[in-house]
């Protein structure tokens, strides 16, 4: 009688962070699975994670690579490439939401923001807030 092969295991191995399941490209939960794995990398090795290592240069750094992505981002519009468009896009919501997390910001804090704001003109808005202008140094003028 020939020796039978061990069963194949049948339950799946939780996928890492670093292999979290695809989804579908516009289901607007990737935000905040992305956003858990920005806050897991705090206290990570910053050898071995890109994000870490903004977490340790500090938040000036970080905001700073929100400005260069923002700032990429609107030249790519600009140059008409939707690609390009994309992909910095990508790149900025990335950085935000690290620079969230160096804040204590969490998406649902935005969201619950946008919500709050959706129906309501842009220039009724905008006038609102027009006397709380905030500096780089956290000032108001």
């Amino acid at each position: 009688m020939p020796a039978r092969k061990p069963a194949k295991p049948t339950t799946k191995a939780k996928p890492t962070a670093v292999s979290a399941p695809k989804t579908k490209p516009s289901d607007p939960a990737v935000i905040e699975r992305l956003y858990a794995v920005i806050r897991g990398r705090r206290g990570a090795d910053p050898e071995k994670s890109y994000v870490a290592r903004l977490y340790a240069k500090g938040r000036v750094k970080i905001a700073q690579k929100v400005g260069e992505e923002g700032v990429e981002t609107a030249l790519a519009a600009v140059a008409g490439n939707r690609k390009e468009l994309v992909g910095e896009s990508a790149d900025l919501l990335f950085m935000l939401m690290v620079l969230w997390s160096e804040c204590g910001v969490k998406p649902a804090d935005v969201f619950a923001e946008l919500a709050r704001r959706e129906g309501r003109s842009g220039i009724d808005e905008k006038k609102s807030r027009a006397d709380v202008r905030v500096t780089a140094r956290g000032t108001k003028r």
